[in-house]
């Protein structure tokens, strides 16, 4: 279970592919105290830790992860949102996410406005319901207000502001239009659609 709340920006250091693809991800965290199998949401995806050394961690990453994330567009030097798992008593600053990706998106606006980033998302039609405006979103693993919702032919775009601070702290400093981006929309949203599907 995580926040959303990004506290380092790690890289890509290498990409193996030895039966599921081994990704090395360098970082800034002091992994003294990270245990093999601890989890580590890596872009929005929940990822095991299966080795580490003083300034990296490895994860196993399967084929169907690749299929239904954005994983599948990471190269050597990508740079990657890393939240440790949250542990009882942490503060919750941003929303509940798991670090199940819903699905895929694709940065269809990224754009200055002031000093901040307006940053449109594109999901598939069959998402649309499960966002609304000034609700929550983890993009990339992190939770994001949602400015506006348009449904459209397409899809449903999902309207953003990154203010100074989030760019500073997050990859999105070098996001642009045409990215692909993981989506994880709110846990209640999910199980409220649900709940009234069966209504």
């Amino acid at each position: 279970m995580f926040t959303g709340i990004v506290t380092d920006v790690g890289a890509v250091k290498a990409l193996e592919k030895r039966g599921d693809l081994r990704v090395v991800i360098g970082t800034g965290y002091d992994l003294s105290d990270v245990a093999i199998g601890a989890s580590i949401a890596c872009g929005g995806v929940c990822l095991t830790v299966v080795d580490k050394g003083d300034d990296w961690f490895a994860a196993d990453v399967s084929d169907e992860t690749l299929r239904v994330t954005a994983l599948r567009d990471w190269q050597v030097g990508s740079l990657i949102n890393l939240e440790r798992s949250l542990k009882l008593g942490d503060e919750l600053g941003g929303h509940i996410v798991t670090g199940h990706v819903d699905c895929v998106g694709a940065i269809v606006r990224f754009e200055t406005v002031g000093g901040s980033i307006a940053m449109d998302i594109e999901v598939p039609a069959r998402w649309g319901r499960y966002v609304a405006e000034k609700g929550s979103v983890a993009i990339n693993g992190t939770s994001l207000t949602v400015n506006k919702v348009t449904d459209t032919a397409d899809g449903t775009v999902i309207a953003i502001n990154l203010i100074p601070h989030t760019q500073e702290v997050t990859s999105f400093r070098t996001a642009k239009t045409g990215d692909r981006v993981n989506v994880e929309f709110d846990i209640l949203a999910r199980y409220v659609a649900r709940l009234t599907e069966r209504a």
